[in-house]
């Protein structure tokens, strides 16, 4: 990981009394108690807004620039997913309400790939050939609008997909959509506990027989993936649960299931 100099939290060891006020208040889940003291788990999982400086009664945190490991978005997102998931929408509230404060230098500035403007202008060939048809065989899609009990959900295969995928991935319809119920939606935009209660109630109704996330590679976006985690656990169901990355280029997507071996291909 690359060194920045950039503004991070600094404790004084002398001045903590470990009382973990910190720990609660820190968004990123980046402190934890060690032999009686608050700990960075990581300086890359401190992004230097400083929330947790009002909670500390003795004043022993302060921010400070220094050189440091980039701030890693990424990995503060598969940190809390492991360690603490229900603080996930806190820490993606937290990113919201700072997102113009993030420093360019951060390794997903202004707030997370996802808001930040790209733009390339190579051309890519497209063989010529019909016109492909639609594997979509249903409505509503949207995960806030479809019925738990929705008929085209019973013994089916259902892939839970970010809304921003079938515009990237240009064989979305015929590679990974064909033959399946669909629920798409943003956990970056909406309410994740709507989200979570809505998925375990598809889950719990009806005889779904397998669960694909597709998401994109942005950290916000590995929010779907948590929450379809979260709603099989709730469900009490065991279903066979396989989440697909896309690249914002569409050009490559990783697969992982169950057994948590994981590959990359070209598309």
């Amino acid at each position: 990981m690359a060194k920045v100099r950039r503004q991070t939290i600094t404790i004084d060891e002398e001045k903590c009394d470990g009382c973990g006020l910190c720990i609660t208040s820190c968004p990123e889940g980046a402190l934890q108690i060690v032999d009686g003291k608050a700990k960075l788990v990581k300086e890359s999982f401190c992004d230097g807004l400083g929330a947790c400086l009002g909670d500390c009664p003795q004043e022993a945190l302060v921010i400070e620039e220094k050189e440091t490991d980039e701030y890693d978005e990424e990995g503060v997102i598969t940190h809390i997913s492991e360690t603490a998931p229900e603080l996930l929408e806190k820490h993606l509230a937290h990113l919201r309400a700072h997102a113009q404060q993030l420093p360019r230098h951060h390794s997903h500035a202004a707030f997370c790939p996802s808001a930040q403007v790209l733009h390339w202008e190579e051309k890519r060939e497209t063989a010529p050939g019909p016109r492909a048809s639609s594997g979509l065989r249903q409505w509503p899609i949207k995960l806030r609008l479809v019925p738990s009990q929705a008929p085209y959900f019973r013994n089916a295969d259902l892939a839970l997909v970010a809304d921003c995928v079938p515009f990237t991935y240009a064989n979305f319809h015929a590679d990974l959509l064909e033959g399946k119920a669909i629920a798409i939606g943003c956990p970056k935009l909406d309410d994740i506990d709507a989200y979570m209660d809505k998925l375990t109630r598809i889950l719990k109704d009806s005889d779904i027989r397998s669960l694909q996330v597709i998401h994109m590679e942005v950290p916000c976006c590995y929010g779907l993936a948590h929450i379809a985690r979260e709603a099989l656990t709730r469900s009490g169901k065991d279903i066979p649960l396989e989440t697909v990355v896309i690249s914002i280029k569409g050009e490559s997507q990783a697969r992982e299931g169950k057994s948590g071996v994981s590959s990359q291909r070209a598309v």
